[in-house]
């Protein structure tokens, strides 16, 4: 805990812009698919816990590539996936929701802390308990006028919304403050995964980061 410097963990997560949420059907298409969205320019790589042996997919790809992408794992919902994932070299841990016991022991990894909230009074309940980042989801049910909304009353509060992120709408996140945006299945597709397909992958990493930067 005495080495996090939240203000570069940070920094971080605002150059990668782009976190792409990898839900694989098996752990070497993960590796694949994430080679994939490296080479089309995006570079923060959510690797679920829904996907098969997440931990050894973080493990892999941390040998692989280092601080040359910015790697964490996603659907954190116990102490020991967060443990499991620090342990891998995960640099972020991300929770769909809040609670108070998981939140601590995501904090206690000594990594950069994402939970999830939609309403005021649970983004007020994600901030309160430590949470670095409030996840907002899922964010399609608001848009990116939502966020906009949010940012209002609580303008110092870093938000990634996740769920309904487009290459057409990404650029309309970033304009409302998000601080990144996380991207599923607009950009990791369930078919493209299932099929092998990554050249598909990449392709929509190249639209994705091409949009962001713009």
């Amino acid at each position: 805990m005495a080495d996090f410097d939240l203000s570069a963990a940070l920094e971080s997560v605002r150059a990668a812009r782009v976190i792409a949420v990898v839900r694989a059907p098996s752990p070497e298409v993960a590796v694949d698919a994430c080679d994939a969205l490296v080479r089309g320019g995006v570079t923060g790589l959510e690797i679920t816990y829904s996907t098969p042996d997440a931990p050894r997919v973080i493990r892999e790809l941390d040998e692989r590539y280092g601080d040359s992408v910015l790697l964490g794992a996603g659907t954190v919902t116990s102490a020991r996936d967060a443990e499991r994932a620090a342990e891998a070299g995960a640099r972020f841990l991300v929770s769909p929701g809040t609670r108070p016991a998981l939140t601590q022991a995501m904090l206690a990894t000594g990594t950069l802390v994402m939970t999830g909230a939609l309403t005021p009074s649970e983004l007020m309940e994600a901030v309160e308990l430590g949470s670095h980042v409030v996840k907002i989801f899922p964010a399609s049910l608001g848009g990116p006028a939502f966020l906009g909304a949010l940012r209002a009353p609580f303008p110092d509060v870093p938000l990634m919304p996740t769920g309904g992120v487009t290459p057409d709408n990404v650029a309309a996140w970033f304009a409302a403050g998000a601080i990144a945006v996380g991207a599923g299945g607009d950009l990791v597709p369930g078919t493209a995964l299932t099929n092998g397909d990554f050249d598909e992958i990449e392709r929509r990493a190249r639209l994705f980061s091409g949009k962001a930067a713009s």
